[in-house]
């Protein structure tokens, strides 16, 4: 590399890492405010009779009525499903309790994912087994399952970043390449 250009390339590097830090720190806590707006928001449109999703829900629900142990009317189903994901989003705004939130959060995901199996022909376009919109609002949620596993990841860190300039994984690849990376 040219002389000349190692200030510039020195004060990109500083400038990367810089907002690499700021990302780190401020990526987790506001994934997590989102995560919990989007739980909050939905969910309570459910109950209140609001949700698109409502007809897609009260379908899963009757489509699972076999195998569960309690019937339960397709109604009741969705007020059960959008208070739960109100309760999601609550527990992810109190740090406390995002250890519940992440189990709660995947246990819905579960159901979300229900109408794939049991409901292919509202989730797939027959003639080229492409998701519909249905399907792709489905799909989406693997999105939301690694943001939640992201979330779930700073509860020992307090929303930071695990690793620190100088940490053992840092210190690896600066063996493994013998320049710090």
């Amino acid at each position: 590399m040219s002389r000349s250009l190692r200030p510039l390339v020195a004060r990109i590097d500083r400038f990367d890492r810089r907002l690499s830090t700021l990302l780190g720190r401020l990526g987790p806590p506001l994934l997590r405010v989102a995560m919990a707006a989007v739980f909050i928001a939905f969910g309570i449109l459910k109950p209140l009779g609001y949700s698109p999703a409502a007809e897609l829900v009260m379908a899963t629900g009757e489509a699972m009525a076999p195998l569960m142990p309690v019937a339960v009317a397709p109604m009741t189903m969705l007020h059960l499903v959008g208070w739960w994901e109100v309760l999601i989003g609550v527990c992810l705004l109190w740090r406390p309790l995002i250890r519940l939130a992440i189990p709660l959060l995947m246990l819905q995901m579960v159901g979300t994912f229900m109408p794939l199996v049991l409901l292919p022909q509202l989730c797939f376009q027959p003639e080229s087994l492409a998701p519909t919109l249905e399907g792709q609002y489905i799909l989406k949620n693997l999105v939301i399952i690694a943001a939640a596993l992201v979330i779930g990841g700073t509860v020992r860190a307090h929303g930071r970043p695990r690793s620190k300039p100088g940490d053992e994984t840092e210190s690896a690849s600066a063996n493994t390449s013998g320049r710090r990376s």
